[in-house]
């Protein structure tokens, strides 16, 4: 197994409503699960790389945080402009930020509310609606809103298994 993709690499799927359903499942679910996989992780298992060369456990909380802010303005200006341009974002500079020196709770409690606004979101979009565009500036590659939900639930995921494998790797 590749550490880097413990559940694999994102494969995008056809609309279909059992593929909408589990999805969002997976958006209401993330923060929940990615608090469940760091409970009782004390400062120095915090602060391990989750693979050799990899973001710390807690860089990697930060990290979803940030990349979930981006991904609900993301959807928002894809369901209310003509095909935008979303910006990318130097997530490896974001993940060296002050902010990033908080308590992992800080980004969990953030993510909590996010997540609560994003599944509302979502879970009103018509079947029209997840046909609509963006563009990504730095690959200039155009994606739909589903392409995007698609992308942001196996994001969570892939995230919360770097740490639940780093734990099982290492026994905690």
């Amino acid at each position: 197994m590749d550490p880097r993709y413990p559940i694999g690499t994102y494969t995008p799927q056809p609309f279909s409503e059992a593929q909408l359903r589990e999805w969002l499942i997976d958006i209401a679910q993330l923060p929940n699960l990615l608090e469940a996989a760091i409970e009782n992780l004390d400062a120095e298992q915090l602060h391990t790389p989750y693979r050799p060369g990899g973001w710390t456990v807690h860089q990697v909380v930060h990290h979803v945080c940030d990349s979930h802010i981006n991904a609900l303005c993301r959807m928002k200006l894809t369901l209310t402009e003509d095909n935008p341009t979303v910006k990318a974002y130097e997530e490896n500079d974001w993940v060296q930020t002050a902010d990033v020196q908080l308590p992992v709770n800080n980004a969990l409690t953030l993510l909590h509310a996010l997540h609560q606004r994003m599944y509302l979101l979502l879970k009103a979009v018509t079947p029209e609606q997840w046909e609509r565009t963006y563009v990504h500036s730095a690959t200039l590659q155009q994606h739909t809103l589903w392409y995007l939900l698609g992308m942001y639930a196996w994001h969570g995921r892939h995230h919360v298994a770097h740490i639940t494998s780093l734990r099982q790797r290492q026994g905690w």
